[in-house]
């Protein structure tokens, strides 16, 4: 799935994204770790991995979008 990036802090390595419809998702630092990123700008094209779906959704994996 694709998504946008909000939000970043770079201290706890935590987040937002925002889906493609517009829903803000957090994710954890572990996420964050999952994809091997090193740092993350608000509005970067990220692919994202989760679990669930709707307002259950938790995000596992976030990475940089490649085509």
């Amino acid at each position: 799935m694709q998504a946008t990036s909000y939000t970043y802090d770079p201290e706890t390595r935590t987040g937002s994204v925002l889906l493609d419809d517009g829903t803000p998702v957090e994710f954890d630092a572990a996420a964050f770790d999952a994809g091997g990123l090193l740092l993350l700008r608000p509005g970067q094209r990220v692919r994202i991995e989760g679990e669930g779906r709707g307002s259950d959704l938790r995000i596992t994996l976030v990475t940089l979008q490649t085509f």
